[in-house]
């Protein structure tokens, strides 16, 4: 009978010692993800270039940057919107990433080595205007074979 009490009592030890550590790691990932979505931080500003191989560059650079979660650069309105983590990195570096792969953003003037490397189609005007509200229509060269 003693040896019988004493089983169960062990079964039930580790059958509670279990339960107590599983809680214990959902509650651990659950702060996790909340805390990386207070850290994330939504971004636009205007960025010159002509067409979709500037789009493709463009983007590239900002994802380059640690941290950049997301780059998208409307050929239309000359303007990115970036989302990214900020307590890996800040808006200044984006902007400068950008700049050193030859592109102007509104707060750093684009590499000029970099710029006269750029295709033809994507040597931009360096006078156009950037973050436009996107009624005015530009060539899309997207189609281009370079």
């Amino acid at each position: 009978m003693k040896k019988v009490i004493l089983s169960v009592a062990v079964i039930v030890a580790m059958g509670l010692t279990s339960c107590k550590n599983e809680a214990k790691k959902i509650e651990e990932t659950t702060t996790t993800e909340v805390s990386n979505e207070i850290a994330m931080t939504d971004l636009s500003f205007g960025v010159r270039g002509n067409c979709g191989m500037c789009k493709n560059t463009i983007e590239k650079a900002a994802n380059s940057v640690e941290g950049v979660a997301s780059a998208n650069w409307d050929v239309d309105k000359k303007k990115i919107d970036v989302s990214f983590d900020d307590t890996k990195t800040d808006a200044m570096a984006i902007h400068n990433a950008i700049a050193a792969s030859g592109y102007d953003t509104e707060k750093v003037a684009g590499n000029e080595e970099a710029y006269k490397n750029l295709p033809g189609c994507c040597q931009y005007d360096h006078e156009m205007m950037m973050n436009q509200s996107g009624e005015v229509k530009s060539d899309d060269h997207s189609n281009h074979d370079h």
